[in-house]
């Protein structure tokens, strides 16, 4: 009876460690640098400055410690002047699986914030949910954006 309870108990301890190993919450923090592949650009009639921009646009995400990642995503602005809101949904793929997240955010003298809401993922980020940021960076590039981008991953391990 003892060996078969030591036995039960190891069992439940082993089986709780491997479904713990795999749940819980990661931050991923990099950087961005994004440039657009399909961008389309229509000017508002009778609104001096204003735009709507909608397009296809890749990245390469840069951690640290030299891990790297891409990105393809989808985004639109409605911007006055070069100022105002975005949105888009993007797929970041890691060495580990992916991420897919809507993001909304905004433009303004330059700059971009916004937040991310964690839809899906696969591989070790499967069943994902979370939040994250996007906050514009020093940028000594033309042609493209450079953000830092902040990812709060949780995983069910289901």
């Amino acid at each position: 009876m003892r060996k078969s309870l030591t036995l039960f108990l190891s069992g439940v301890a082993l089986a709780v460690a491997a479904s713990t190993a795999v749940a819980g919450e990661r931050v991923l923090e990099f950087k961005l640098v994004t440039k657009p592949i399909d961008l389309k650009v229509i000017e508002a009639a009778n609104v001096e400055g204003q735009t709507v921009v909608s397009g296809k646009f890749f990245g390469v995400a840069v951690f640290n410690d030299g891990r790297i990642g891409v990105k393809e995503f989808v985004n639109t602005s409605d911007l006055l002047k070069g100022s105002g809101p975005f949105f888009g949904y993007s797929t970041y793929t890691f060495e580990e699986g992916s991420i897919t997240a809507r993001y909304t955010g905004s433009a303004k003298d330059g700059k971009s914030t916004g937040e991310y809401t964690i839809l899906s993922g696969t591989g070790a980020y499967a069943n994902a949910t979370g939040t994250g940021t996007i906050e514009s960076a020093p940028n000594p590039f033309k042609g493209v954006n450079l953000l830092n981008i902040k990812l709060v991953v949780k995983t069910s391990g289901s």
